[in-house]
C-alpha cells in the first residue's frame, strides 16, 4: 500500500490550503470532484500495477495529488487537464517532477499517439483517470479502441457504471455495455469509493475500475458490426424476449427463422438477452450472419 505523507499534495490539509490560496472554484459543468481520501489514492496506485519503465497517461489531474504519486514510480507521466485555471496550480505542485508533462486540452481532442512517440523506449502504456460522470463512456471507449492501445486502465467512475461494465449474465446490471467492454478487456472493480472521499461531494458513490487488455482475447468475433447491432438491439427492451427483439432487428416476417435459430442454439423459446453469455451472443451472431445476410 502506498504511504501518503504530510508534505504530499494528497494530504487533505495541504489540498485545502492550495485551493484556498488560488481561490479555486469548482466548475459543475466539468464534473470536478477532487479526491482527498488517502486510502483510495493508494488503492488507485496499487491497482495500476506500475513498473519503473511505464508511461502513464493521466486524465484530469486536478491539483496533482495522484500525478505526484505516479511520477515517483514511472518513467513518464502525461497529464491531460481540460481546465486552464488549474495550470498555475499544477505548475507549482508538480515543479519537483521533471518527468511530468501537463497538457491543457480536452482528452477527446488530444493526439496521444504523437505525444507518446516523443518518449521512445518506454515500457507499458497505462491510463489512470478520475472521469467526469457525464462523459465516462465516450472517454473510456476512445481509450480502449483508440490508436495508443493502453495495456491497463484504472478509471474512477460512478459505481453503477462500473457495476454494469463488470456484470455477468443473469444479473440486473448485465447489458450491452458489459459485453462491449468485456469482449475487449478483462474487467475488475478494485475498490468502492464513498462520495465522502471527494471535494465537493458528488451525489453518488464511485468505484475504481481496472481494465486489462487481453494477452490473447478469449473471444473470436467474425462479424463485429453485426455483433454490435445484435447485442445493442437485444437489450433495447430488456423485458421483451430475445425473439421479439431479434424480430425488431431483422423484421417480423423473419419470426419463424428466428424461432428456429434460437432453438438451434439450445436456448429456451422465451429467453431474454440478459441470460445469454458473450459466447452465446457470438454464436447467435454467426447464425444470424448466415440466415440474414442482407440485413
Amino acid at each position: 500500500m502506498v504511504e501518503i505523507h504530510a508534505l504530499d499534495i494528497a494530504d487533505p490539509i495541504r489540498t485545502q490550503a492550495i485551493l484556498r490560496r488560488y481561490g479555486f472554484q469548482f466548475k459543475k459543468s466539468l464534473g470536478q470532484n477532487f479526491l482527498t481520501n488517502q486510502r483510495v489514492l493508494s488503492e488507485i496506485v496499487d491497482a495500476a500495477d506500475l513498473q519503473p519503465t511505464d508511461i502513464v497517461v493521466e486524465i484530469g489531474p486536478g491539483i496533482g495529488s495522484l500525478t505526484e504519486q505516479l511520477a515517483r514510480r514511472v518513467q513518464q507521466v502525461i497529464a491531460v487537464e481540460i481546465d486552464s485555471r488549474l495550470m498555475p496550480i499544477l505548475d507549482e505542485t508538480l515543479a519537483p517532477y521533471d518527468n511530468v508533462q501537463v497538457i491543457n486540452q480536452d482528452i477527446l481532442k488530444t493526439d496521444l499517439k504523437t505525444l507518446l512517440a516523443s518518449y521512445p523506449g518506454h515500457g507499458a502504456v497505462k491510463v489512470v483517470a478520475n472521469l467526469p460522470y457525464y462523459i465516462t463512456t465516450p472517454i473510456m471507449f476512445n481509450l480502449i479502441q483508440g490508436e495508443i492501445q493502453p495495456d491497463r486502465l484504472v478509471l474512477m467512475m460512478q459505481k453503477e457504471v462500473a457495476q454494469r461494465i463488470t456484470s455477468k449474465p443473469k444479473s440486473k446490471h448485465y447489458g450491452s455495455l458489459s459485453i462491449s467492454v468485456q469482449t475487449l478487456m478483462a474487467t475488475n472493480i478494485a475498490a468502492i469509493v464513498p462520495k465522502t472521499a471527494f471535494v465537493p461531494q458528488p451525489n453518488v458513490d464511485s468505484a475504481v475500475l481496472v481494465l486489462q487488455r487481453y494477452t490473447e482475447s478469449p473471444y473470436r468475433i467474425s462479424e463485429p458490426e453485426l455483433f454490435e447491432k445484435i447485442v445493442t438491439g437485444s437489450f433495447q427492451q430488456r423485458r421483451k424476449s430475445l425473439q421479439n427483439n431479434l424480430c425488431h432487428i431483422f423484421g417480423k416476417n423473419q419470426r419463424d427463422q428466428i424461432v428456429d435459430l434460437i432453438s438451434s442454439l439450445d436456448l429456451p423459446a422465451q429467453v431474454r438477452a440478459e441470460q445469454l453469455s458473450i459466447d452465446q451472443f457470438i454464436a447467435l451472431t454467426d447464425q444470424c450472419a448466415e440466415r440474414f445476410a442482407k440485413h
